[in-house]
C-alpha cells in the first residue's frame, strides 16, 4: 500500500503526523508539501516536535491568487504522482492544497481520501468552504470527524465511502499536550502563570484586511480584565501597522512572535480563555477544555458552540468585551469528535479500500459508539 499525502500548511502537518506514524508502520507514504504557506517554523525543529520525517517533495508554491496558486499546485503534483504511482492520495482540511490534490487525484482515477470531510460553515464567501465542498464531491473516501459532518455529506447526496472516524486533531492534541508539558518553557519565558492570561490569535483575511474589523478586535481585546498574550501572524502585524493600530496593540496587548507548535499548545492549555478566528484553534481549545471566543459570525465546528465551550462573537468590540468579562460555564463536556483513535481508524479503512490482505500488517481500531 503506497499513499501520497499532500499538505500545504502547518495545521495540516499536525493532522498528517497522526496518520503518518501509523501509515509508515504498515505501508509506504510519500509526503508532499506544496509550499502553500511558507513558514520558517516548518523546519527540522518542527518535524522533530511532531516526530515525523520531513517531506519527500516540497513544491515551493507560495502565495498568489487562489486560482493561480491552485493551478500551480496541480501542474506540480501531476508529475510526482506519475513518478511515485501511489494507490491513494490522502488530503487534509480545506486549503488550496487540498483542492489541488483532489482535482489531480480524481483525474488520475486514484482513490482520493479526504480527512475532515463534511465540515460546513455555510459561508460561500470563505475560500475554505469552496475547497472543502468541492473536495468532498471529488473524493472516494470521506473521513468525517463528527456525526454532524456525516449528516452534512448525506444532505449533499454523498453517502458512499463516508465513514465517521473521529477527529485526528483529538489524537494529535492529546499527544501534543503531554509533549508540551514536558518540553515547552514558554510560560517561564513570558513570566505568566496558568489561568492568569488570555490568549488571542487573528489571521483570517476577513479580519486582518478589514480596518474596521481589526480595530474592533483590538478594542475588544484591549479591555480584557487579564493580560492578553497575542502571537501576531506576520500578515496581522503588517496590517496593524498599515491601519495605524500597531501602537495601541503593542501598548495594551502582549504582542509576541508566532510560536512553535508545542509552545502554542502549552499556551492554549494554560490560558484562562482564548479569542481566535482560527477553526483549528477553536477545536484544540475544546479538546483542552479551554473556553473560546470565536472572532467570526459562524463556525464549521458547531458542536463546540452547542455545548457552550465556544461563543461566536464576531469582530465586534462589545461582544468581545462581554465574553471576556463574563465567567460563563459550559453546559456539558461531550465527545462529538471521537475517542482519540481516528488515525488508526483511517489507516484501517485505507487498507480495506486498497484490499491489503496481510493480516500481520492490518491495523486494528475500536468501533465508535
Amino acid at each position: 500500500m503506497r499513499v501520497c499525502s499532500i499538505v500545504g500548511a502547518r495545521p495540516q502537518f499536525v493532522k498528517a503526523a497522526v496518520i503518518s506514524r501509523k501509515l509508515r508502520e504498515v505501508g509506504e507514504e510519500v509526503l508532499v508539501h506544496t509550499g502553500q504557506h511558507y513558514d520558517e517554523e516548518l523546519s527540522g525543529v518542527f518535524f522533530d516536535e511532531l516526530d515525523i520525517p520531513e517531506p519527500e517533495y516540497n513544491l515551493g508554491v507560495q502565495s498568489d491568487t487562489h486560482g493561480r496558486q491552485t493551478a500551480a499546485m496541480i501542474a506540480a503534483l501531476e508529475p510526482i504522482l506519475e513518478e511515485t504511482e501511489p494507490d491513494a492520495i490522502l488530503l487534509y482540511g480545506d486549503t488550496n492544497s487540498t483542492l489541488a490534490g483532489a482535482i489531480v487525484g480524481s483525474k488520475r482515477d486514484l482513490t482520493v481520501a479526504h480527512v475532515e470531510a463534511g465540515l460546513r460553515s455555510d459561508n460561500w464567501e470563505m475560500p475554505e468552504e469552496v475547497n472543502r465542498v468541492l473536495t468532498d464531491h471529488a473524493s472516494s473516501l470521506c473521513f468525517a470527524p463528527s456525526r454532524t459532518a456525516v449528516t452534512n455529506l448525506a444532505e449533499e447526496g454523498i453517502t458512499d465511502g463516508v465513514h465517521w472516524t473521529g477527529d485526528v486533531m483529538y489524537d494529535a492534541i492529546l499527544d501534543a499536550r503531554e509533549r508540551s508539558r514536558r518540553r515547552s518553557t514558554i510560560l517561564e519565558e513570558l513570566d505568566v502563570a496558568e489561568e492568569s492570561f488570555v490568549l488571542a490569535t487573528v489571521h483570517r483575511a476577513s479580519n486582518t484586511d478589514d480596518p474596521e474589523n481589526l480595530a474592533a478586535i483590538i478594542d475588544g481585546l484591549s479591555d480584557a480584565s487579564l493580560p492578553v498574550v497575542f502571537p501576531a501572524h506576520p500578515r496581522t502585524a503588517s496590517r496593524l501597522r498599515e491601519f495605524d493600530l500597531w501602537d495601541r496593540a503593542t501598548r495594551d496587548l502582549r504582542v509576541i512572535d508566532p510560536q512553535g507548535y508545542l509552545d502554542f499548545v502549552r499556551l492554549l492549555d494554560a490560558t484562562e480563555r482564548v479569542a481566535t478566528d482560527s477553526g483549528g484553534v477553536q477545536k484544540e481549545a475544546f479538546f483542552l477544555s479551554t473556553r473560546c471566543l470565536t472572532l467570526r459570525e459562524e463556525t464549521e465546528w458547531t458542536e463546540t458552540v452547542d455545548c457552550g465551550w465556544n461563543r461566536l462573537v464576531g469582530p465586534n468590540a462589545r461582544s468581545i468585551h462581554e465574553s471576556l468579562h463574563e465567567d460563563w460555564e459550559p453546559e456539558s463536556s461531550p465527545h462529538p469528535y471521537g475517542d482519540g483513535a481516528a488515525g488508526r481508524r483511517i489507516v484501517r479503512l485505507l487498507q480495506e479500500r486498497l484490499a491489503v490482505a496481510d493480516p500481520e500488517r492490518r491495523v486494528e481500531a475500536p468501533a465508535l459508539d
